[in-house]
């Protein structure tokens, strides 16, 4: 168009020169020539329209946008004179809108130290969704949005996890969690093929986890003992308990629940082949198998007890959890990151437990 503009331009620069030499008389006949001949075309034309293009539409309007507009009325044009004036209307807003435009559209692009973080928190992790890496983000102090960790991992060509649902009997448990402790056993085999029971419980508010002990064969007088140690545990933390959910499992003794009533926590028992009853301590069942047991390899009791206790100190002091908005059981969010120098100069460490199977991530000192 701009070429199309600059030779329009030259080529009536010259026939204005042309003009000059010319007498009125010569200039009334040539004008009165070409209107006749503008008649003849637009009588050949009929209801047709003319077509012009965006560099002929600004060459007449630069020619006739001073004129007034009773002058307008008294040319033989092929449009109308409100044609002209939107047409030079038009050319002035592109104009102002070009000149308005950002020169990079939309939000300001995230600093590649945090891109770069991202992807190294997913390359390092692959069970972790893009809401996962958004909680760990939020326990280093990079304030970011879950939004912003999704559309990093698809521009690199990584699938972000979807979010889970939740059900609505667990959504009924969060609003009593203040009151409630949940507790189950659970199964893990050492390499030797030997079964080992492990007892844990689980604070709904938190949700901190604590794990009570892991044996072959869960006695009465052993069971007994765990619910002592329960007690005495949480009247140290000040924990404010009223009721305990557990299952139907014959390893719990009639004295487990009376110790426990003692202590004020009432036994509230699930319903027979319903674990979604029981939903939290199901859920962090699945979350250490997923997340601890399926990536070791159990020696025996002892090293099932050291790597629960690695696994609870991690879970209860560092693993955001999204429940409580991604915080720790045992510690809040720190204060968010808010200048540029401090994303600029991120120097983000790792910490392994159990030899690399659980990754701690902190600021350098």
């Amino acid at each position: 168009m701009l070429l199309r503009l600059v030779y329009l331009g030259v080529t009536n620069v010259f026939a204005l020169l042309r003009l000059l030499p010319m007498s009125s008389q010569d200039k009334d006949a040539e004008i009165l020539t070409l209107r006749h001949q503008l008649l003849v075309l637009q009588r050949q034309l009929g209801p047709g329209r003319v077509r012009f293009t965006p560099a002929d539409r600004a060459l007449l309007v630069a020619l006739l946008h001073g004129l007034p507009r009773d002058v307008f009325k008294r040319l033989h044009l092929v449009v109308s004179p409100d044609t002209v004036l939107r047409w030079h209307r038009d050319m002035l807003a592109r104009r102002h809108a070009r000149r308005s435009r950002p020169a990079r559209p939309g939000r300001p692009r995230t600093v590649r130290s945090i891109r770069v973080l991202v992807l190294r928190l997913v390359r390092e992790n692959p069970g972790w969704g893009y809401r996962r890496v958004h909680g760990e983000l939020l326990a280093l102090g990079v304030k970011v949005a879950a939004s912003t960790v999704w559309a990093i991992l698809h521009d690199g060509g990584i699938d972000p996890a979807p979010e889970r649902s939740s059900a609505t009997w667990a959504g009924f448990l969060r609003s009593q969690a203040e009151a409630l402790l949940a507790c189950d056993f659970f199964e893990a085999v050492t390499l030797s093929g030997e079964r080992l029971y492990v007892l844990a419980v689980i604070e709904h508010a938190s949700p901190r986890i604590r794990i009570l002990g892991a044996i072959a064969h869960p006695t009465a007088a052993w069971v007994t003992q765990a619910a002592r140690n329960l007690v005495m545990d949480l009247e140290d933390a000040g924990c404010r308990a009223r009721f305990l959910i557990r299952d139907r499992d014959a390893k719990f003794p009639g004295l487990f629940d009376a110790i426990l009533a003692d202590a004020g926590i009432e036994t509230v028992l699930s319903g027979v082949r319903m674990p979604r009853m029981n939903s939290i301590m199901e859920r962090w069942v699945q979350t250490c198998r997923r997340e601890l047991l399926d990536r070791t390899l159990i020696w025996n009791q002892s090293h099932l007890l050291h790597a629960l206790r690695q696994f609870e100190q991690f879970y209860n002091g560092h693993r955001p959890h999204q429940g409580i908005a991604n915080a720790r059981p045992l510690h809040p969010l720190p204060a968010a990151l808010v200048t540029p120098d401090q994303f600029a100069s991120l120097d983000i460490r790792r910490r392994d437990r159990l030899g690399g199977v659980l990754h701690e991530y902190q600021h350098a000192a």
